[in-house]
């Protein structure tokens, strides 16, 4: 065999080499490239994640989304390759850590966030790698907190008159003399009374959390600002002094029934506690940007440090005295939810000892000029 055609072939075998080592290159270069993309492409989704997502290697941290930087208050520069014991510092996350039973999320309070409440779970996978899960569920307890305590408040307002009435029936079963049986029939029948209006609030304050947003009809405020101060009269019976204060030449776009439960509550309420002689002025005034109904009073006054809770339900700053004045600890949570249904917000000044003013503010949108037609009412002559 000639040496040429020897030489000839081990050229193109080097060079059949060479193109193969070429393409393996460009394909290892390639599927490096798919490799990083698909990683970048895994972060990109575990950062838009609304939960916190953090890699363990063991109990070390490997990296985690913005979301865990903010649950668990971590440093991104200093985090990486610590434990996540040493991060987190909090002995009922490292018993759940030691019990290495994670079928179920701990529950932890976050002690530099006063009140955030994290569910944590651990998720192992591979040898020794860890996927740790972090949800702010705050609100959620909040929630849960409220719904109990709203469940024993109601439990507690219906058990009382409960007794009182079962304790009358069965006196009544032994009762001869007619005369004791009618104070206690009298009785009983305030009893019911006050579970009827309990109940009254409570269907009201469901109807108010569950209806449409209110429409747009035309509560006419100077009618119904005096038909408040009339039952305001009949409710103080001659004890108070009941005056009206309006100046603003505006109606209100909403619901009229919804606004007048609303300022109903807060006018039964400054009669209630204000004492016999005491004064309670209803004002209907409007300015530049919006319109307020402020209901003032001269009775006990309210400490500062309850006004923030006002409008919580059942809750009362004096509960005896509540009671005694007949109330359901719901008139100021039905007010709050009627008003933010209407854009408004509720402002409460108040000081022991001299009185109490609730107004509530309403927007520039929702005033019409007092005696002009709404749209509603226009389209209904059509």
């Amino acid at each position: 065999m000639p040496a040429q055609w020897i030489l000839g072939g081990a050229a193109l075998l080097l060079a059949a080499a060479f193109v193969g080592a070429m393409i393996l290159l460009r394909a290892g270069r390639a599927r490096e490239k798919e490799l990083r993309d698909a990683v970048e492409g895994w972060r990109a989704a575990a950062r838009a994640l609304p939960d916190g997502v953090t890699i363990l290697e063991g109990h070390r941290l490997v990296w985690c989304n913005d979301v865990a930087h903010q649950h668990l208050d971590l440093d991104p520069g200093h985090a990486v390759g610590r434990p996540l014991t040493h991060l987190l510092r909090i002995p009922a996350f490292s018993d759940y850590l030691a019990a290495a039973d994670f079928s179920r999320p701990v529950l932890v309070e976050m002690p530099l966030a006063a009140g955030r409440v994290l569910s944590l779970q651990v998720i192992p996978y591979g040898e020794s790698q860890r996927l740790l899960l972090s949800r702010d569920v705050t609100q959620l307890q909040q929630v849960e907190r409220m719904r109990r305590e709203f469940v024993a408040n109601v439990s507690h307002e219906l058990r009382t008159p409960l007794t009182v009435v079962s304790g009358f029936v069965e006196t009544l079963r032994e009762e001869n003399d007619p005369s004791a049986a009618r104070g206690y029939l009298d009785l009983m029948a305030a009893q019911a009374d006050r579970m009827r209006r309990l109940v009254e609030d409570l269907l009201t304050l469901s109807a108010l959390e569950s209806a449409p947003a209110p429409g747009t009809e035309r509560v006419q405020m100077a009618t119904m600002v005096e038909r408040l101060a009339a039952e305001a009269r009949v409710l103080s019976n001659g004890r108070h002094e009941i005056r009206v204060e309006s100046s603003a030449a505006f109606d209100l776009l909403g619901s009229d029934k919804e606004l007048s439960s609303a300022f109903g509550n807060l006018v039964s309420n400054a009669v209630r506690y204000t004492p016999e002689g005491g004064r309670v002025c209803l004002r209907w005034v409007a300015d530049g940007e919006g319109a307020s109904f402020q209901v003032s009073d001269t009775g006990i006054g309210i400490p500062s440090e309850h006004i923030s809770r006002l409008t919580e339900r059942f809750y009362r700053v004096d509960r005896g005295r509540s009671r005694e004045t007949g109330g359901t600890g719901l008139g100021l949570a039905i007010v709050k939810h009627a008003l933010n249904r209407h854009g408004a917000t509720l402002q409460v000044a108040s000081q022991p000892g001299q009185g109490s003013t609730f107004t509530a503010r309403f927007h520039g949108a929702r005033l019409h000029p007092h005696g002009k037609p709404s749209t509603v009412e226009e389209e209904e002559r059509k």
